[in-house]
């Protein structure tokens, strides 16, 4: 594709400031900023913001909040059979209406093949994540015998996620054993549907990560986001076995792109290190990235909101939702 000497830079939302009517507090999380609405709903607002590393990159990627809402949308709706979760209503193409939860204090990650932080794990020569044994003679992005959960416990601002193991968890009072045998099994029902909703995509889904939430009534739901690229990873299923056997990199529909460029350019979240500069050329193929992503995840064609006044356009939505 030609790419034009001159990019306009687009017009993407990195922060808010909304004041919504009955408006108790906001939380601004790495990628979402979410309104407590009377201590009854929650506004979740996906912005554009693109993390890393724990690290929220400086530019925003056009899209890329539409993206991970629509996304996150679409599979709470395609899953919501089997669990339950927090989504009520989605007034604008950026925005998640649901009720207020006390979220659990771990993500339940669940992988089903060595990859990403699993695999970078095995290659310094560990053969347990999260007090779960892998087995020798793994090379990255083989497929384990059966889907491992390797749960982190949930960092607030600033600090970072850390692997957590399931002993720890309950020792710790974390989470009560009851609730967490629930997690689990929400979890792998969860990641079943999705696996086989990939499948029917041409698709492979590797790992991804699952939070989870109590309403007033005690119920667990699930929250936040599911199956997106900023929480899961996909291969294109055509050629992985031939990928594999030839020792070659798969084709990945994730974030991974972003932390590869990262590395490659000496950044990996740590002490001292600088963020390389990201051109308007590389957004603008991040954007793109994030587009095929959600083509091929959803298997519809992506239709891109007016982001003229993106803050405008999601406040009158809002506030038009609120006031019904």
């Amino acid at each position: 594709m030609q790419k034009h000497n001159t990019l306009r830079k687009m017009n993407t939302i990195t922060t808010t400031n909304f004041n919504f009517p009955n408006q108790k507090s906001v939380y601004r999380g790495k990628v979402r900023e979410v309104y407590n609405i009377n201590d009854d709903l929650l506004v979740m607002v996906a912005t554009d913001r693109l993390s890393a590393f724990d690290v929220v990159l400086p530019e925003g990627i056009p899209y890329k909040g539409q993206i991970l809402n629509q996304i996150a949308t679409k599979f709470m709706e395609l899953t919501a059979d089997i669990v339950p979760n927090w989504l009520i209503a989605t007034p604008d193409p950026s925005v998640a209406v649901g009720h207020l939860c006390t979220p659990f204090k771990v993500e339940m990650v669940i992988r089903g093949y060595l990859s990403g932080h699993a695999s970078r794990e095995y290659a310094e020569g560990k053969r347990s994540i999260c007090g779960v044994a892998m087995a020798e003679g793994l090379k990255e992005n083989d497929k384990f015998p059966e889907p491992i959960i390797t749960p982190t416990t949930k960092a607030d601002n600033g600090e970072h996620d850390a692997d957590i193991s399931r002993e720890a968890i309950l020792a710790n009072g974390i989470v009560t054993e009851e609730d967490y045998l629930v997690l689990e099994k929400y979890t792998r029902a969860l990641f079943q549907r999705g696996t086989e909703i990939a499948a029917s995509r041409g698709l492979i889904l590797v790992d991804t990560k699952y939070e989870f939430g109590k309403t007033k009534d005690g119920v667990i739901v699930l929250i936040d986001e599911i199956h997106t690229p900023d929480s899961s990873r996909y291969f294109y299923a055509e050629g992985y076995q031939d990928r594999q056997d030839n020792n070659e990199e798969q084709k990945q529909l994730s974030k991974e792109f972003v932390r590869r460029w990262l590395i490659e350019n000496g950044f990996q979240g740590k002490e001292g290190q600088q963020i390389p500069e990201m051109t308007p050329e590389y957004i603008e193929s991040v954007s793109e990235r994030y587009i095929e992503l959600y083509e091929n995840i959803i298997g519809e064609k992506f239709v891109k909101a007016d982001i003229s006044s993106i803050n405008e356009r999601i406040e009158e939505n809002v506030i038009a939702y609120l006031s019904k």
